[in-house]
């Protein structure tokens, strides 16, 4: 007769889950004969580490929109998922995680794998709940689904394993205390009052220099955000997480914004005199407007985060595309165009200096080129992961998205590690998709070189378009570094920053791969064409220099004090940060006056 553990897949197969990431352990046994049963639907995907399967799971979230699942067993496998299920929660992703226990005899007995989960599940995941008797688990499946899918969060089932044996019960009995749920979840059409929408349509005419920042909640609200962009004359700047709401060659789109950002958002930023927040909750007030320089607007889906990061006149609570629909038509467009027209210069401006930036001398290959050379050819259709580390600097800035493109990271746990399992991931969701992950050398020897066993393991599902991986190699962990001079004042302590150099492009060929390693600006463009007319996975080592800054489009007093101090107590590469960091400001002050000329020979 057909196991709880069989009736569990079933279910969660009604909910839309036709993939699971999971690694095995005696604690599901159950669960993995009853995937052995269901003959691929749902399929176990195996990765290397139950961490990297959580971050496959949020990955598939992502990029799909569906609900998210991932599996381990008892004790040690259930708190392996718990960064990946954090990465999941903070950025607000629907994932489903489905853990084994001991059986219910040995409860209390400090048998061995025997943790509490409920506990320790209780922050990471806002449903968490042990199923008890077979009975229980159509409720509780159906309930973590609604909950993550309805709150964008993670929610868990907890399976002992003996309950997971038992024969399965599809309805409970008919008593006192017999629940009895349904399969399947409708999103709701979710609008402000109109009193509201009012009151923000009023703020926005009145502004003269609006200025527009998208997050992951405008993901399907791109075009709304276009018209209403264009009706206030306003430009868009982009958090990390929103990096593909809309493509970066419309020219008002100013691109990234923060310590990662651009010198177009953070002019935008610091001359509005109005602001549209739509889908984000972008926390670093340093980055935005002092506080009184701006009225407000903020859509967001969540009530919770609505107007916690800058004070705001208009507080609408709703879908973005839905709220957007309901707000262009009250909105007059502004006939002065004087401040689109300035942020469209400061955008050209910008991608010059990215230009610029990119081709400057390192020793021996520039980051920021690796980064420009790919953006060049991205193919149609790509997904673009990366990592925690400078690296990230380089996606955000110097990746020219179109669109159709996606792009994604740990935003706001900005953890390492999840920039390999997130392409993976894709991969296994878009076979036809080209997908290529940057990541920095510290995040590949982390977790990311194991993970590429995985691909040889699904090598028959990962030929179809180009799989690669851009390692950074510069010996460093490069983004701690910089924060330890930036935030802390203090110089690079090599002993823990160095790691060991790791030849990649050769364990690529290992394991059957094709691998490219390229020190030289001259190739990196041949490069890249290599790796992306190869069959099969591709691992592009780029052996970049660690002495090229991620300057931010500002530099803080108090910031450039600190890496002046750590400078001063011997740090080992200041000469190189000194003339490299002032090469790249130094753009920016050419690339403005060339602007300037231009304007008056206009």
């Amino acid at each position: 007769m057909p196991q709880t553990a069989d009736f569990i897949l079933d279910r969660l197969r009604q909910w839309g889950v036709h993939r699971i990431f999971g690694y095995p352990g005696d604690g599901i046994n159950s669960l993995l004969g009853a995937l052995d049963r269901a003959d691929g639907d749902p399929e176990l995907i195996q990765p290397r580490h139950e961490e990297m399967g959580a971050f496959m799971a949020t990955a598939h979230a992502k990029f799909t929109g569906e609900l998210g699942c991932c599996m381990a067993t008892s004790g040690g496998g259930t708190i392996h998922l718990l960064n990946g299920l954090y990465d999941a929660k903070l950025d607000h992703q629907p994932v489903v995680a489905v853990v084994g226990q001991q059986k219910r005899i040995s409860l209390g007995s400090a048998y061995q794998q025997e943790i509490d989960p409920n506990t320790l599940y209780k922050d990471v995941s806002e449903y968490v709940q042990t199923c008890m008797h077979p009975a229980q688990a159509r409720q509780l499946i159906d309930r973590a689904c609604k909950v993550a899918l309805a709150n964008r969060t993670v929610a868990t089932v907890i399976v002992p394993e003996d309950v997971a044996m038992e024969e399965q019960q599809t309805s409970p009995p008919r008593v006192h205390g017999g629940v009895y749920t349904t399969a399947g979840y409708a999103a709701s059409r979710t609008i402000p009052a109109q009193e509201e929408l009012r009151k923000a349509a009023d703020v926005l005419n009145e502004g003269q220099r609006v200025a527009v920042l998208v997050g992951q909640g405008a993901a399907k609200a791109a075009d709304e955000v276009v018209e209403v962009a264009e009706k206030l004359g306003a430009g868009v700047a982009k958090t990390s997480l929103g990096r593909e709401v809309l493509p970066d060659d419309l020219p008002y789109v100013t691109g990234p914004i923060g310590l990662l950002g651009s010198t177009a958002s953070h002019e935008m930023m610091m001359n509005a005199d109005t602001l549209l927040f739509v889908g984000t909750s972008f926390p670093y007030a340093e980055w935005l407007p002092p506080e009184g320089q701006c009225k407000g607007v903020e859509i967001d889906l969540d009530g919770r985060m609505m107007g916690v990061r800058y004070p705001m006149d208009a507080q609408l609570i709703g879908d973005s595309r839905e709220t957007l629909r309901e707000l262009s038509p009250m909105l007059e467009r502004k006939q002065d165009r004087s401040w689109r027209e300035r942020i469209e210069t400061e955008v050209d401006e910008w991608w010059r200096v990215l230009d610029d930036r990119a081709h400057d001398s390192a020793d021996p290959l520039n980051p920021e080129l690796v980064v420009h050379e790919l953006s060049q050819r991205l193919p149609d259709n790509s997904v673009i992961t990366t990592d925690a580390g400078s690296v990230a600097n380089w996606w955000a800035r110097h990746l020219k998205l179109r669109r159709g493109m996606s792009a994604s990271l740990s935003g706001n746990l900005a953890t390492m590690g999840p920039g390999t399992p997130y392409a993976i991931s894709a991969k296994f969701a878009y076979p036809d998709r080209p997908c290529i992950a940057l990541v920095g050398d510290g995040a590949f020897q982390m977790n990311g070189m194991l993970e590429l066993i995985t691909i040889k393991r699904y090598l028959d599902r990962m030929n179809r378009s180009p799989l690669i991986f851009c390692v950074f190699n510069n010996g460093d962990l490069n983004q701690v570094t910089w924060e330890q001079r930036a935030m802390g004042g203090e110089r690079k302590f090599p002993g823990s920053q160095d790691i060991p150099d790791v030849p990649y492009a050769e364990w690529a060929r290992l394991l059957g791969f094709t691998g490219i390693r390229c020190d030289s600006p001259d190739e990196i463009g041949s490069a890249w064409d290599r790796a992306l007319r190869a069959e099969g996975p591709v691992v592009l080592e780029a052996v970049v220099d660690s002495e090229v800054p991620p300057v931010p489009p500002h530099i803080k007093s108090m910031q450039a004090q600190k890496v002046a101090q750590a400078l001063r107590e011997g740090d080992p590469q200041t000469w190189g940060i000194v003339a490299k960091g002032a090469k790249q400001k130094m753009h920016e002050f050419t690339e403005s006056v060339k602007s300037s000329v231009r304007n008056r020979e206009r």
